[in-house]
């Protein structure tokens, strides 16, 4: 039988780490839970960023050596070179992530967007300060220092990242199907005569979280979060079954859900009854 005392807090704490490294809190308190590219999608996408700068790059070159043949000399060239290099690795970058909020080219085929630190979109000061410590970290280091420095944070931030105050989110998640849980077989008999109390919403999010995630615990700690949380939510039922946490658990669940299933087909029921009454003019009134 599952125990009645209260998990300790650094439990908990190690329980939610997964779930709070990726949650960000807005100001009414709600959670959103946002991921961050990885470091490898991120290469992927600076690769095809810089190829496609280089690709302008060359195509403006070769557009201004044909204009200007006539007149070309060595500095003409050298100036043309470099402003046209200036304008591909600073101007354009700037301009595409600022008009985008964020996208590019790479980073619309690996599924990713530069936002701010607080999940807003970035503006002008932002992608400016990113394309310009771009030409050292990018151009000048052939990409060295950048992925140096985002090797050695969670969120895979390069140098521009760190003083624009952004970093690269990943948008292009996989929809998961959150599993539908049943009452078990050996509690099938005390699903029909157990009382199950409302519990705190924080207390049923873990319980669904760790339903969700429990095939991908080694055994030992699936047992060990099962009876924490099993303990935690005795207090709100009664009888307690004699069987192990996991098993109570998906049980509490599915109760649950189907009580406030069936109050919710009632509500809807007294809710068509009354409608005539709620909704109908009162007697002898004329319709207009």
């Amino acid at each position: 039988m599952v125990g009645s005392g209260a998990p300790e807090a650094g439990t908990r704490a190690e329980f939610e780490t997964v779930a709070d490294d990726r949650e960000l809190m807005t100001g009414e308190a709600v959670g959103l839970e946002l991921h961050p590219t990885n470091f490898i999608l991120r290469a992927a996408g600076t690769i095809i960023d810089l190829l496609a700068y280089a690709a302008l790059f060359l195509i403006l070159m070769f557009s201004a050596f044909a204009v200007f043949r006539p007149v070309m000399d060595d500095a003409l060239s050298a100036a043309i070179s470099i402003a046209t290099l200036a304008f591909c690795i600073v101007v354009v970058p700037t301009a595409v992530e600022t008009l985008t909020r964020g996208k590019s080219l790479g980073k619309l085929a690996v599924g990713a967007r530069i936002v701010r630190d607080d999940g807003g979109a970035i503006g002008f000061r932002h992608a400016f300060i990113r394309a310009l410590l771009g030409v050292l970290e990018l151009v000048m280091t052939v990409g060295g220092i950048a992925a140096l420095v985002a090797l050695f944070n969670d969120k895979s931030k390069r140098l521009g990242d760190l003083l624009a105050g952004t970093y690269s989110q990943h948008e292009r998640v996989s929809k998961l199907t959150p599993p539908i849980f049943g009452v078990p077989l050996v509690l099938s008999e005390w699903a029909r005569t157990a009382d199950v109390a409302r519990m705190p919403d924080g207390l049923a999010r873990r319980i669904a979280q760790f339903l969700r995630q429990a095939g991908g615990f080694t055994a030992a700690t699936r047992i060990r979060h099962a009876q924490e949380l099993a303990a935690e939510t005795s207090r709100y039922v009664a009888p307690m079954p004699r069987e192990d946490g996991e098993l109570f658990l998906a049980a509490v669940t599915a109760v649950r859900r189907d009580r406030e299933f069936r109050a919710l087909q009632l509500q809807q029921q007294r809710l068509a009854t009354l409608a005539p009454v709620l909704r109908g003019l009162p007697h002898r009134f004329p319709e207009r």
